[in-house]
């Protein structure tokens, strides 16, 4: 049955992502989600917002969102140490949760405010590892005992050409073998990205995480349907590296990287012997690349999320197109580009937020929910494990 009137959704954030969300729900057909409220620690911050995106209220705190009758899903664009309890409180609450990826980090939350950022980033990686596994394993139970959806943000599950390649992937009845994917640019929006006591990482957690999560769904998906049970992930070996140590400042890549990589990698084991290469990388001008690549024993299937050649352009010189949208990372419009006609469409944003509207309502389990995010998390710090150690770790070996 289709809904005819659309979800409440209360925004929880008023950030760069907290921009890409608003503008989703905003174009979700009718039966689809309304955004009711937006809450933000930055009380002016969160006018203003709601008022450039045309939210009708601007709240105070998560509380104040979480009373509210008329709002069944709330949508976390937080920083990480507030994933756990942010997500805690609203399915106390009653409401479906969705949280942006990564589910949970490591971000000193077991050493408190007053730890130093030097303390929080020498903490010993398993040390972080169990924390980090423990906290998403707490939000996928708190959402469990209150019997309401915890969906994961990653929007490459969503992705036209990921949806496209996984029903190929089905009708072929083929087994992939290798799968390999990257995410790259020049550097986040966020100076906070810098300082692992904000993010839990970099390039690995930050860019990495997507195609490890389209890796982890897509040989999921083929367990069910060849042997009725996922294909999982059990070990990896990673490597991290600061690699833009010793470059001047300059209109090229971020630069100042305190504590955490610009560059990580992370090669995959799965249960049935196969395997997957993840990358991510704050080494890329230009604009940013995200790419998957899926090979099975019957086909060979290329991912472009981000440039896609829909529409390709080249402008005489910078400000040609009076300022227009290019794409994510592109520093200006002068010469070859990819002007990407919808970006939230082709990324996946748009899609993903349709998703969590039908799962928040009922219609049908989520496509990306916390059970990924948890393995996500598993892999992710399994790699920083296996990147300090220099040796294949197993997922299960850092699981509390």
């Amino acid at each position: 049955m289709t809904r005819t009137t659309p979800l409440g959704v209360g925004l929880v954030g008023s950030g760069f992502l907290a921009r890409t969300r608003a503008r989703c729900y905003r174009a979700l057909p009718g039966g689809g989600g309304r955004l009711l409220a937006v809450a933000s620690r930055d009380g002016a911050k969160a006018a203003t917002f709601a008022r450039e995106e045309g939210i009708p209220e601007a709240v105070k705190d998560l509380d104040a969102l979480l009373a509210r009758d008329d709002i069944q899903l709330v949508d976390l664009c937080v920083p990480n140490h507030l994933h756990r309890p942010f997500t805690e409180r609203a399915a106390a609450a009653g409401k479906a949760v969705a949280c942006t990826k990564p589910l949970t980090a490591y971000v000193g939350q077991d050493l408190g405010p007053e730890a130093s950022d030097a303390e929080v980033s020498g903490v010993d990686r398993r040390r972080m590892a169990a924390v980090a596994i423990e906290d998403a394993r707490a939000m996928v139970e708190a959402c469990e005992r209150a019997g309401v959806p915890l969906l994961y943000g990653e929007n490459w599950v969503h992705a036209p050409a990921v949806r496209r390649a996984a029903a190929l992937l089905e009708a072929s009845g083929g087994r992939i073998l290798d799968l390999r994917g990257w995410e790259s640019h020049s550097g986040s929006h966020s100076p906070y990205s810098k300082l692992w006591r904000y993010t839990g990482g970099g390039s690995l957690i930050r860019l990495a995480a997507h195609p490890i999560g389209a890796m982890l769904h897509l040989k999921a998906l083929e367990g069910v349907a060849r042997e009725g049970a996922p294909i999982t992930a059990v070990s990896v070996v990673a490597d991290t590296a600061e690699v833009t140590a010793g470059v001047a400042p300059g209109p090229g890549v971020a630069t100042g990287w305190v504590d955490v990589e610009s560059w990580g990698s992370v090669s995959i084991a799965f249960s049935d012997g196969t395997r997957g290469l993840a990358m991510g990388s704050d080494t890329m001008v230009g604009g940013m690349q995200s790419r998957l690549v899926v090979l099975s024993d019957q086909s060979h299937l290329e991912c472009n999320l981000s440039p896609n050649d829909a529409l390709r352009g080249y402008g005489a010189a910078p400000g040609v197109f009076g300022g227009e949208y290019v794409m994510e990372k592109a520093a200006h419009d002068a010469g070859w580009h990819s002007f990407i006609p919808d970006e939230d469409a082709s990324s996946g944003h748009l899609d993903m937020c349709a998703d969590f509207v039908a799962a928040a309502a009922g219609e049908r389990e989520g496509r990306s929910t916390g059970a990924l995010g948890y393995e996500v998390t598993r892999v992710v710090m399994a790699a920083y494990v296996s990147a300090a150690e220099g040796r294949r770790v197993t997922l299960d070996e850092v699981t509390p």
